[in-house]
């Protein structure tokens, strides 16, 4: 069996680097963007409109939970996000098999469950989440106080369309192996320990 991590993150926690990072030390294939572009091609529908879709949680007042039996009314939209979803599913399955690999966000840690993946998630507070977007990215015209709102809306969301699609609790220790506090971190310093656990 494959060695699979997933990697679930806070908005700014620096997940995605240190995800890149770990794949680049370990000589592991990386997924994050990948699957959106996957997801684009197979479907014949634009990167933008899928990305859309994903970043937004079904208009659904129960959680869906893949897999389990029930019956849903009717819905374009729903109907539209449902199947991008169990094509992303597909997708990161397809990933998973084909060798070693690590795959950021995505719900990839519920879609894998069965293959064991090892289920990282990666935190920090907020004051390192806003320097890190500001370092990361043109926010100068967002306050403090505007890009703290963002990064939690942004984490909101995240945490409505994990549960949505999982029936658990985005972010929630007992659903991870290992859990990564960022904090004043610089990523970097911290993979190559990481990797080391892995080896």
């Amino acid at each position: 069996m494959n060695k699979i991590i997933t990697i679930g993150r806070e908005f700014g926690s620096g997940g995605r680097e240190l995800g890149r990072r770990l794949a680049e030390e370990l000589g592991i294939a990386y997924y994050d963007k990948e699957i959106i572009s996957e997801i684009s091609r197979k479907t014949s529908l634009s990167e933008q409109y899928v990305q859309a879709i994903i970043e937004h949680t079904p208009i659904h007042s129960y959680p869906i939970h893949i897999g389990r039996s029930f019956y849903a009314p009717m819905n374009p939209v729903f109907e539209q996000a449902l199947s991008i979803y169990k094509e992303q599913a597909r997708i990161i399955q397809e990933m998973a098999l084909q060798s070693d690999c690590v795959i950021v966000g995505r719900c990839a840690d519920y879609i894998l469950r069965d293959d064991r993946p090892f289920r990282l998630f990666v935190y920090a507070d907020m004051e390192s989440k806003i320097a890190r977007c500001r370092k990361k990215g043109p926010e100068e015209d967002f306050s403090d106080k505007e890009l703290a709102q963002k990064i939690k809306n942004i984490d909101r969301q995240r945490a409505k369309y994990y549960e949505s699609y999982t029936g658990n609790v985005w972010g929630d220790k007992l659903n991870f192996d290992f859990c990564i506090n960022t904090t004043q971190t610089e990523i970097k310093k911290i993979v190559p320990a990481l990797a080391k656990f892995f080896a």
